[in-house]
């Protein structure tokens, strides 16, 4: 018997990408339950060749689930994420809520996999957001080999990582552009349209963004607490994919050409760096790909053992659902659980 996995969030991006990556990866599940908000009740999403309709949520018995995937923001997490492990389902949950908990693994497969056990501790794993996602995957094979001092990253972040609307609100923008119809931001606080707009969730008090700060605070947990990391995160006007400009500090000395080669070979990591025009990696590229690319490897000549690079992934699959179908597939194949039904 295979395993009962259910979708939370699943009419949104992320939630339709997870159904999306559980089929294309055949995912050993018998069953596969799309949940939302009741006000979503009876749509209809793609899992496969198969259509699903979407259960509400709230009237949902999560006793015989196995898996639960949640995307559907820190409120409902906070207060679904419990419930629904204390039915005996783990649950890898998306949003930001869990990230910082002690007792919750924040988990990057290729990066901290073995981390993963504390689930036990709450049945609940977090997932980490997207930008820090594809960053640590380009870092910890730096990191094994030299030790990363710090850490200073730009990040260029396609406005999926907002959601539809915000999707929908560039498109609606770039058309208005053409036509010289009225530019009116809901979803941004300044027009998204052919401008880059540097700030990314709330200010906090010492002038950093929570985004920024998330990027600081994620990486440490995941990858060392030692490293120092700043992060400068910028909204760009790109559908899908993030982009960062990444500063490295090494301990140790190390080249760009043995960078190049340790990155060739790591997991999750592809390495498309020629010297010429075109030889690197864009996020259009990316879009749909499972990889965080790695581009223009270079040496830093303003401090020792610096090193600097491009890195590009698809945010809505790396950035989420590909990372919390992988930590599925990773308490599977560790045999960490096991299906109810089968058990029983």
């Amino acid at each position: 018997m295979g395993f009962k996995v259910a979708v939370v969030g699943a009419t949104g991006n992320v939630g339709r990408e997870m159904l999306e990556i559980l089929a294309e990866r055949a995912f050993p599940a018998d069953e596969v339950v799309a949940l939302a908000s009741r006000r979503s009740l009876g749509q209809e999403v793609s899992y496969g060749d198969h259509t699903l309709k979407v259960r509400a949520l709230e009237h949902y018995e999560f006793a015989d689930v196995d898996i639960c995937l949640m995307s559907a923001g820190s409120a409902v997490s906070k207060e679904w994420s419990p419930k629904i492990a204390a039915a005996g389902a783990v649950v890898i949950d998306n949003s930001s809520f869990w990230r910082y908990d002690a007792e919750v693994p924040l988990i990057v497969p290729e990066v901290n996999a073995d981390a993963v056990t504390g689930f036990r501790r709450k049945g609940i794993i977090a997932n980490p957001n997207c930008s820090t996602a594809q960053l640590v995957v380009a870092l910890k094979p730096l990191h094994d080999r030299a030790k990363i001092k710090r850490v200073v990253v730009a990040t260029y972040q396609s406005v999926s990582g907002a959601g539809k609307d915000a999707m929908d609100e560039l498109f609606s923008q770039t058309k208005a552009v053409f036509t010289v119809d009225e530019i009116n931001p809901k979803k941004f606080p300044k027009r998204i349209a052919f401008n880059v707009i540097p700030h990314i969730d709330v200010f906090m008090e010492d002038g950093f963004t929570k985004e920024e700060w998330k990027m600081v605070a994620e990486t440490k947990k995941i990858l060392d607490p030692k490293i120092k990391v700043v992060a400068t995160c910028v909204r760009v006007p790109v559908f899908v994919g993030h982009s960062e400009a990444v500063n490295i500090e090494f301990e140790n000395p190390i080249t760009a050409e043995e960078a190049q080669d340790i990155l060739r070979n790591a997991p999750g990591c592809l390495v498309i760096d020629k010297r010429e025009p075109g030889g690197y990696v864009t996020p259009y590229e990316a879009a749909g790909e499972d990889a965080t690319y790695i581009s223009r490897v270079r040496e830093d000549p303003t401090v020792d053992n610096g090193l600097v690079l491009w890195c590009v992934s698809d945010n809505l699959r790396k950035g989420a659902a590909l990372n919390a179908v992988q930590i599925a597939e990773c308490l599977i194949n560790r045999k960490m659980i096991e299906a109810k039904r089968k058990a029983a």
